[in-house]
């Protein structure tokens, strides 16, 4: 979808675009993957997701503030649910927030704090179930995630039940949002709802955890550490005395283990995808170039257990093109997607450890 070259230093621009390319550039300017991604979509499915993207885009630039003190993200966070739902009072929203963004949150978020009306206007000409599907997924996301920002992150969470709560409300509660548009879209989807929303959790875990292990050392730079403490306790290691110097054998067999688990996860993702009919080539693409992307990351962080920043574990733009270039070329044979995944995450599992997968959310 080709959408047209206007500068989010002027957001006021922006209005006068299609809601697609309105989307679009806000999609381009906060994460150029799901702008990727997105678009691969059906056009019915594209407006609803772009908008549900944008949606929790705005959380997590709340949540991530650092000017606002947890009291003001509690604040913003009830009324956004608020403002999502019934689709009033966006404009006041937008003025109170918008001033109190700091020169660390991106030029783009700046950007998307300052249309949001525009952001919800578009939410609310969707059909009502697909707005409940939003609004589901912003009140849990939005109620979720100040748990854990109001703790002390600096040495990590308590346990790994702690870890699939947080990548539940980060991203678990996105991949239910994702099945009901989808199960909404079509009633062949719909026959398998069931079975999706539970492997739509472990999903968006899948995803999540490749993003954490991948981000260890920059958000240790913020005092901040989303890893797990009892498995490293497991191993040995004292995740309190984690820093970019850290060269431990202990250390990396518990990022090991976390490696294995972030790609079990990623299997379930896989079994997901695979419930799409073949025919919905837009939907498999959006669904297996997440995994593809995911699958190569946790390989290079297998390989470079001691990297000690992200830029060392990020996959390349060839590797991108060739995700793009293998899905599409695959995305049709159940079969041999299997044995894609199974070539390309060979030496992820840990043989000689296990964990529960846990079913659900809970």
């Amino acid at each position: 979808m080709g959408t047209p070259r206007i500068s989010l230093d002027n957001p006021k621009l922006l209005y006068q675009l299609s809601d697609d390319d309105f989307q679009a550039v806000l999609l381009e300017g906060v994460s150029r993957t799901f702008a990727l991604t997105i678009p691969q979509l059906p056009a019915q499915l594209y407006r609803a997701v772009a908008n549900a993207y944008l949606l929790c885009r705005i959380v997590d630039t709340i949540e991530d503030e650092v000017s606002l003190t947890a009291g003001q993200k509690h604040h913003f966070c009830s009324e956004f649910i608020e403002v999502v739902k019934t689709g009033e009072n966006s404009e006041p929203f937008a003025v109170e927030l918008s001033p109190l963004l700091s020169s660390q949150t991106i030029a783009a978020e700046h950007a998307l704090i300052h249309v949001l009306p525009r952001v919800i206007q578009i939410t609310h000409t969707f059909d009502a179930e697909q707005v409940a599907a939003l609004t589901g997924c912003v009140k849990t996301m939005a109620e979720g995630m100040p748990i854990f920002q109001a703790q002390n992150l600096h040495n990590g969470l308590a346990t790994l039940a702690d870890m699939d709560r947080y990548c539940y409300y980060v991203a678990g509660c996105v991949g239910e949002m994702l099945t009901r548009l989808f199960c909404h879209y079509s009633p062949d989807i719909a026959r398998h709802r069931e079975a999706m929303l539970k492997l739509s959790v472990s999903f968006g875990q899948g995803l999540q955890m490749t993003n954490i292990l991948k981000d260890i050392w920059d958000d240790a730079g913020r005092g901040v550490c989303w890893l797990p403490q009892d498995i490293f306790t497991e191993t040995g290691f004292d995740l309190k005395t984690l820093n970019p110097g850290t060269d431990s054998a202990l250390f990396r067999k518990g990022l090991e283990h976390l490696v294995g688990i972030a790609h079990g996860h990623l299997r379930n993702a896989l079994e997901y995808t695979l419930l799409i009919p073949a025919h919905e080539t837009g939907m498999r693409n959006f669904c297996l170039w997440a995994i593809g992307m995911a699958v190569l990351t946790l390989c290079k962080i297998k390989q470079n257990l001691n990297f000690n920043h992200s830029d060392q574990v990020k996959i390349t733009r060839n590797s991108v093109k060739a995700t793009i270039v293998a899905t599409k070329a695959l995305g049709r044979s159940n079969r041999l997607l299997k044995l894609l995944f199974n070539l390309a995450s060979r030496g992820l599992a840990t043989p000689d450890w296990s964990y529960p997968m846990p079913s659900s959310k809970s």
